[in-house]
């Protein structure tokens, strides 16, 4: 790695660019979407028995889109239950985004909204400081547990809040998607930032069952088309090598002989299927559902 080489986290507005390409290039969005629609309305099947009342808690919520999503299948299930939803989300933009999403979306009567610009360690914090440890019927943290610190106290915590027969859902890329396999390889090679960790469900669910937790799993396909990747001077191929390497300009600082090897990686079958010419990362995500201890 050479001193020219920095993490993409710390370039936000380049992160920005290459994190919505990626979406725009890959099916993350749509498997998540299938897995709230297909396999969610089961999950919370119990979580408001009886209750006149929901309370969900959104851990690193972003923009909106995956939250009004699970939002919908929970009203569709407990049709005129008051829900609360509780946002924690560290970017103000983020907010905004969120707020002007909901105020577009229609069906959102009996449900009511309250964000908070903290980190998941922030609200822990206050959360204990202040005494008031409130709990909840359903948490989820959907692609956020790389930027916590200490992932194993992290999912204890929100644990410990679930009210009996709550569920918290956890959803990252899975330990044999392409990008753990990447991660493993080439970790010592590329930048770090304290802020974002290489980690997935297969390190989630080690944790649990260290700790014989209870908990279902669930596999989500998922490919992002990387093709643009091999034309040297593509601009949305940069941007992507940056995303898939957490590395601001990975085309421009990385030195030659990792770049060579990093891209060859790429074009191989344990990182990528090649469909008629086209290279489509192995982007699969998996879903861990944790069950109350309660």
């Amino acid at each position: 790695m050479t001193s020219a080489m920095r993490s993409l986290i710390s370039d936000y507005s380049r992160y920005l660019k290459s994190f919505r390409l990626f979406l725009e290039y890959s099916t993350e969005h749509q498997c998540t979407l299938d897995f709230i629609e297909n396999k969610l309305p089961d999950i919370i099947s119990s979580i408001g028995s009886g209750k006149s009342t929901i309370n969900i808690l959104s851990i690193g919520g972003g923009a909106g889109e995956i939250d009004l999503q699970i939002l919908a299948n929970v009203k569709a299930k407990y049709p005129g239950v008051i829900i609360h939803n509780e946002v924690i989300e560290p970017s103000m933009e983020q907010i905004a985004n969120y707020k002007e999403r909901v105020a577009k979306t229609s069906n959102l009567e009996n449900i009511k909204f309250t964000w908070h610009k903290e980190t998941s360690l922030e609200y822990e914090s206050r959360t204990k400081a202040s005494g008031n440890m409130k709990t909840w019927d359903f948490i989820h943290m959907v692609q956020m547990l790389y930027y916590v610190k200490d992932i194993s106290a992290t999912v204890h915590f929100f644990r410990t809040l679930l009210e009996p027969g709550g569920k918290l859902l956890i959803i990252l890329v899975s330990g044999a998607s392409g990008w753990y396999r990447l991660w493993k390889k080439y970790d010592a090679r590329l930048p770090h930032n304290d802020l974002c960790l290489y980690v997935s469900t297969a390190d989630v669910e080690e944790i649990l069952d260290a700790a014989g937790l209870k908990y279902q799993s669930y596999d989500l396909p998922s490919t992002t088309d990387i093709t643009d990747c091999f034309t040297e001077g593509n601009e949305k191929g940069e941007l992507l090598l940056d995303f898939l390497t957490e590395t601001s300009h990975f085309s421009q600082t990385a030195p030659l002989d990792l770049k060579k090897e990093l891209v060859e990686d790429l074009k191989s079958l344990e990182y990528s299927e090649n469909r008629d010419g086209r290279y489509f990362f192995n982007n699969n995500l998996r879903a861990i559902v944790v069950e109350s201890s309660k």
